[in-house]
């Protein structure tokens, strides 16, 4: 499969993460399973950034997308009480810009501080997740040095202010692992049989496979704020961030 399709779905949001209205035709529509598009920016949800929320144009009607099931297909999963356009009908898709925008800067911020993480201590991610603006990620961690909430907090900053470029790159597989380590969770989770891998290029700082949507520039982050950093256990710390307004 190539990387920029999922099932019947070409994927726009992949090639390009600034598109947030595109015309497209309806390939299925069914009431229990929503329905499938043959072009779609609507990022699905993985890697702990959840799904896009947006609404489809068509014949003066509206039917707004409350999230994506990634099945065979890509299905869009349509407010209850709204409309389902027919078959073959064309329609025009418009992503949630507010909420993709803040997903984009918060996904991006996650990656600053996993690779300040991986450059300054070594050590690899055990969970995370993200809603708009707030975010968290998990580390074998057993020693937080003294003034940690501060010096991190500095190191993440001073990485949004030096305007990093963030680019995608798609590889096949062995030449993406040729390039150093590009996983950075604990446990390497690309299935084995992916053939082409997606990466997330901050210059410089952090290169990792990744699918989720993404800012230019670290300077486009904004502010990054350290809210807490948790004890959860022997090795075990929780890094709660959040991007303001």
């Amino acid at each position: 499969m190539r990387h920029d399709h999922h099932g019947r779905t070409h994927r726009l949001e992949l090639d390009d993460q600034t598109l947030r209205e595109w015309e497209c035709t309806v390939l299925a529509s069914d009431p229990e399973d929503g329905i499938v598009l043959d072009r779609s920016a609507f990022y699905p949800g993985g890697g702990g950034q959840p799904p896009d929320r947006g609404v489809l144009l068509w014949g003066g009607v509206q039917t707004r997308i409350a999230g994506v099931r990634a099945r065979d297909d890509f299905w869009l999963i349509p407010e209850p009480e709204d409309p389902l356009p027919p078959v073959g009908a064309a329609v025009q898709g418009a992503i949630d810009d507010e909420r993709r925008s803040m997903l984009m800067r918060t996904h991006s911020g996650l990656h600053v501080l996993c690779g300040v993480m991986f450059r300054d201590f070594g050590v690899p991610v055990t969970g995370g997740n993200m809603e708009p603006g707030e975010a968290r990620l998990d580390f074998d961690f057993a020693e937080v040095p003294p003034g940690f909430k501060d010096t991190l907090t500095e190191a993440l900053n001073a990485e949004v202010a030096a305007d990093r470029a963030i680019q995608v790159k798609v590889l096949p597989r062995e030449e993406a692992y040729q390039l150093g380590p590009i996983i950075k969770t604990a446990t390497d989770l690309l299935p084995p049989d992916l053939a082409v891998v997606r990466l997330i290029d901050i210059n410089g700082l952090d290169l990792q496979a990744d699918g989720g949507t993404h800012v230019a520039s670290t300077k486009q982050i904004g502010r990054i704020e350290v809210k807490k950093v948790e004890n959860k256990g022997r090795g075990f710390r929780r890094v709660r961030l959040r991007i303001p307004e």
